[in-house]
């Protein structure tokens, strides 16, 4: 199944989430953004994670899909508590204001969706690597 990465949002959409879900490539690709909430696919290599970052106002749910990691999540940026072990159906969630990083420990790509609330990045964003995500401040 081929990725569309147009950003379906404002406009009412259905999908096949998992399927969009493992079918992207990109470290991030918006799926649809709406004015109150927003989802996103992540593909995160081996060995890659998303980085140590909050959300001051935004919550934020992750749904693994396929592979495996770690989860990590504390109330302070020099206070993370210890690996959660996240794999394929797990579900993680972020309150705002929470320090938080997805590290994928297994062999195969991480891949997640992730549902922002309230939206968190651009309309039709669209990331190949983590380095382009960075370099575009995010």
């Amino acid at each position: 199944m081929e990725v569309n990465q147009t950003d379906f949002g404002p406009n009412p959409y259905v999908t096949d989430i998992n399927k969009a879900t493992i079918a992207n490539d990109n470290y991030r690709t918006a799926l649809w953004t709406g004015q109150h909430l927003q989802s996103t696919l992540m593909s995160i290599p081996q060995g890659g994670d998303i980085g140590l970052e909050v959300h001051p106002d935004t919550d934020q749910f992750l749904r693994i899909e396929s592979g495996s990691g770690c989860a990590f999540m504390g109330p302070r940026q020099n206070a993370i508590g210890a690996c959660r072990p996240v794999q394929n159906d797990s579900a993680v969630f972020v309150p705002a204001g929470t320090w938080h990083n997805l590290v994928n420990t297994g062999r195969d790509p991480l891949k997640l969706y992730s549902i922002y609330a309230p939206p968190h990045h651009p309309h039709g964003t669209v990331q190949a690597t983590k380095a382009t995500a960075e370099a575009e401040g995010d």
